[in-house]
């Protein structure tokens, strides 16, 4: 009894190690630092899904949560270019600047769509290195999983083995998914669309999707009536079946556009908690095939 007492003691005394604090920016890439951390990771998310990524504020609980981060998590392509360069400089934190181990890019370990030929910030917002919403290709999050994995085995290497377990478990289930989502979206292969925003370009690649037309006349500015009622007038030439925008877009230009050409439009959760079934990245997922598919299909 009394060695038991002694050993007892003397794991109370060994020294706790803290759980890495992680910062994504995205819901995204928090929910994948969860699947691959586990236990070992306090992670908190910059946005939430009623936001639009590319514009928030660098506000001062978001500061001090920057201050705090051994590990940020981003998009990166110029996604977060308009608020993450403030956070990472008023944080002060030297630990998750660019070019160190706690500055992660999912775009560094991917094939980036649609780069542009030419650089005119007048053609709206034009992202230089490619089209920074990859993770609606589930594919690339397996990709990204994988490097990640690494990095956090990197800043807690006594845990090292826990992390590389965890990213087999994930990729385990993660492909399982993938094949069942893709037999499930047979149907979708070639049906024609329209984008409210160029944000789904990933998600039609994967799919099949054909993309028709964009609301937008140029990335992130507003439509007006004259440009969407020559959206319209495109559509006589090239039909589409559905109008498809994000969650965190308002509604307006996508049911305009769907009462006068007779589209189903179809909100889609976009990221992690984007719907009430978007709880995880599996479920994300699930929905966004769920909607589609209820409305593509007769």
């Amino acid at each position: 009894m009394q060695t038991l007492l002694f050993a007892l003691l003397a794991m109370l005394a060994l020294p706790v190690q803290a759980a890495l604090e992680v910062l994504a920016c995205e819901p995204e890439w928090a929910a994948l630092v969860r699947e691959l951390g586990g236990d070992r990771v306090n992670v908190t998310s910059a946005t939430t899904a009623a936001q639009d990524p590319h514009r928030i504020e660098a506000r001062p609980s978001l500061i001090a949560r920057a201050r705090r981060a051994d590990l940020v998590v981003c998009t990166g392509a110029e996604l977060e270019a308009g608020w993450l360069p403030a956070l990472l400089r008023e944080s002060a934190n030297p630990r998750i600047q660019p070019g160190q181990a706690g500055h992660f890019e999912a775009a560094a370990v991917v094939e980036l769509l649609e780069r542009p030929a030419r650089i005119d910030r007048a053609e709206g917002d034009v992202h230089p290195q490619g089209n920074p919403h990859l993770h609606l290709d589930p594919r690339n999050i397996g990709r990204v999983a994988e490097v990640l994995a690494r990095r956090l085995a990197q800043l807690d290497a006594a845990h090292a083995a826990e992390y590389a377990r965890r990213q087999r478990d994930f990729d385990t289930r993660w492909q399982a998914a993938i094949a069942r989502w893709e037999r499930e979206a047979e149907p979708l292969k070639g049906v024609a669309v329209v984008s409210q925003h160029k944000a789904l370009t990933y998600l039609y690649r994967w799919l099949g999707l054909v993309e028709v037309a964009v609301l937008e006349p140029k990335p992130g500015i507003e439509p007006s009536v004259a440009h969407l009622s020559r959206v319209l007038e495109g559509l006589k030439r090239r039909p589409a079946r559905l109008v498809l925008r994000a969650a965190y877009e308002p509604p307006r230009a996508s049911e305009w556009l769907a009462q006068r050409a007779g589209l189903r439009a179809v909100e889609l959760p976009y990221t992690v908690g984007g719907s009430t079934a978007a709880r995880d990245l599996f479920g994300l997922f699930d929905d966004t095939l769920d909607r589609l598919l209820a409305a593509a299909v007769p």
